[in-house]
This record gives C-alpha cells, sequence and structure tokens, in this order.
C-alpha cells in the first residue's frame, strides 16, 4: 500500500539545496524573517535556544536535527540573553562558516543549517499536511545526511544537482518518518502516529479513485462513524472528506500542470466521475476552472 508521506514528498519535488556552517561563542541572538522556504538545521556542538513563530520555544541540543516545512518567522540564541540581530536571509548566502557572538576562541555552539526549495510552485497546499516545526533528537543518520548535503553542496562537479535532489529527498523522509511517535500539533504525521487513523490514511491514499465515504474510512479504523470524525479531526486538523478533496487537488494540479491529459482523464484519475464535476469541485477549491489553471501553468514553464 502505498506511503502518504512519499506521496506528499514526491508532489512537493524537493531540490536546490543550500547548506552552511553556523557556530557560535559567548551571548548572541538572531533573528530571520520569513523567507518561504523550507529551513533545517543539525547541532553537531553545545546547544542554543530555538523560538518559532506560534511554538514554543526549545533548546535545541547536540545531535538534534530541526525541519521547518514552512519556515516562519523564527529566532535562535544562545541561552544566555543577548541583543536580537536581524538576518535577511534573502540576501546573497555566504561563502564560509556564519558565526555569532564572540567572534575568537572556539565555539561553543555549531550546527549545519540551510534550506531547500519545493519543485511544486503551489506547494503550500501540501504543507499544510505537516507541522509548523519538527524537532527530532536522537537519530544520527539524520546528521550524518546533512553533512552529506554541505559537502556535496559544496563541490562543483558533474552529477552533483541531481545527487543534492536525492539527497534532499531522503533527508525529508528520513525526517518525517522519525517524527510522527513527536508529532504533537494536528496534521498528516501525528495522523499517522495514530493506528487507526494511519489505517484510513493509507486506505485513502492508497485508491484516491475510490467514491470513499465516512463510512468506508470508519470501517478503515475500525472506528463508528461518530468516533472516527472526532478522532481524525483531532489528529490530522481537518474533517475526513475535506482531507481526502485537498489531497486529490494537490494531485490534480500536478496532472494539469504536466499537460497532456484530457480533463476526462484528471477527473478519473482523482476520484470524480466525470469532467464537469471534477471541474466544479477544483473551482470551488481552487478558485479557478482546471482549463485556465492549465494553461497558466504550461505558460510558467
Amino acid at each position: 500500500m502505498p506511503d502518504p508521506l512519499t506521496q506528499v514528498i514526491e508532489l512537493l519535488r524537493p531540490q536546490a539545496v543550500f547548506s552552511k556552517g553556523i557556530s557560535g561563542a559567548g551571548a548572541w541572538a538572531v533573528r530571520y524573517v520569513d523567507f518561504g522556504r523550507p529551513a533545517f538545521a543539525a547541532m553537531t556542538l553545545g546547544s542554543c535556544r530555538l523560538a518559532v513563530e506560534g511554538e514554543d520555544p526549545v533548546v535545541v541540543e547536540e545531535g538534534d536535527f530541526v525541519l521547518l516545512p514552512a519556515t516562519p518567522t523564527f529566532s535562535m540564541s544562545s541561552l544566555a540573553p543577548a541583543p536580537v540581530q536581524r538576518i535577511n536571509a534573502r540576501s546573497a548566502p555566504p561563502q564560509h562558516e556564519v558565526r555569532h557572538g564572540r567572534q575568537d576562541g572556539p565555539p561553543e555552539m555549531r550546527q549545519v543549517g540551510g534550506w531547500f526549495t519545493f519543485g511544486m510552485p503551489d506547494a503550500a497546499l501540501l504543507v499544510t499536511l505537516l507541522a509548523r516545526m519538527i524537532h527530532i533528537r536522537g537519530v544520527p543518520r539524520l546528521t550524518q545526511l546533512v553533512r552529506m548535503l554541505g559537502d556535496e553542496a559544496a563541490r562543483d562537479e558533474v552529477g552533483s544537482e541531481l545527487i543534492l535532489e536525492r539527497l534532499v529527498e531522503i533527508l525529508l523522509i528520513e525526517a518525517l518518518r522519525a517524527a510522527p511517535a513527536r508529532a504533537t500539533h494536528p496534521g498528516l504525521l501525528r495522523g499517522l502516529a495514530d493506528p487507526r487513523i494511519a489505517s484510513a490514511l493509507r486506505g485513502l491514499h492508497g485508491d484516491i479513485t475510490r467514491p470513499w465515504t465516512i463510512p468506508d474510512l470508519a470501517g478503515e479504523a475500525s472506528m463508528s462513524r461518530s468516533a472516527f470524525i472526532a478522532r481524525f479531526t483531532r489528529m490530522v486538523g481537518s474533517r475526513p472528506i475535506e482531507y481526502l478533496t485537498a489531497w486529490r487537488m494537490a494531485v490534480a494540479r500536478d496532472l494539469l500542470r504536466r499537460g497532456g491529459i484530457a480533463l476526462n482523464e484528471v477527473a478519473a484519475k482523482v476520484g470524480y466521475g466525470s469532467a464537469s464535476t471534477f471541474s466544479t469541485a477544483f473551482s470551488r477549491h481552487t478558485g479557478q476552472p482546471p482549463g485556465r489553471f492549465m494553461k497558466a501553468a504550461v505558460g510558467e514553464e
């Protein structure tokens, strides 16, 4: 049965990684504004405080990994208070390791951090399925992967772009599959951490052409209809049919963007009985008819 996380990552198409070393000593604090790229960091020495907008601050320690799928405004600092320096992440990336706080002497904190992009232009549709902040402790493979990313990003050799894309995909899968047990916020990860809801999600993702009903999905979870709706909504953050529609629209957008496929074929592939029914649902969900969306998407390429 298809893995929902793998399907999401395949549609997001992560690419174009940038990675750098970051260190700090003494008292320091920096603030990054929302810059619209997914960011990651692996702590290799010491610790620091991370405060993501809308989340409780956390202490990131050596061996920890953090993924911010949508990268809202956030700040990082030493554990000791310090004046905050604003960082413009949209400016040209530095060529060497970034040092915060005291510039001389050995670092007290060091991390490998960076960001990448999603090839899917409207990736926000899928990013909303993930938590705002994913903080993972005790998974050395993630730190090793980030080091490999940094090493490959620093090279300028044949095939580097392809290797980077594959490494980012592996990094995302490793991070996301390590996260469900730790997930505390509603979203796909928390849903997959619940065995009953995970059964319904895998069934739904495994066959989106099926005319799913609440009783069908509740049956996959071996739950009563009312209990399933309440639990699914609490875990995933949306009602079951709303989630199904959002996923169908994500797949439909990807098919339309690629072009070369008739509207009735797209409708059939995402579970609609006719092109007209699909067009109505697509227009209601996205704000424009599928034909116009496809023309605009093809024109962007």
